[in-house]
């Protein structure tokens, strides 16, 4: 399973690392997911989240 955020959907996407030299590589900018304790469907369920869903209140905490 990839690591995505289980409110809004929000997934890693794939750049490029560019150097001074302009050597171009590949990489990916991961969402910064936390694990949290949230009540889901009238229990308390261990989900992944990002910073962005915990900071504007779409999650409620257990």
């Amino acid at each position: 399973m990839a690591r995505h955020c289980e409110i809004c959907g929000k997934i890693g996407v794939v750049g490029s690392t560019i150097s001074h030299a302009h050597n171009v590589t590949k990489r990916k900018f991961e969402p910064n997911l936390q694990r949290v304790r949230a009540k889901v469907e009238g229990g308390n369920k261990r989900i992944w989240a990002c910073t962005r869903c915990i900071r504007s209140g779409k999650i409620q905490k257990a």
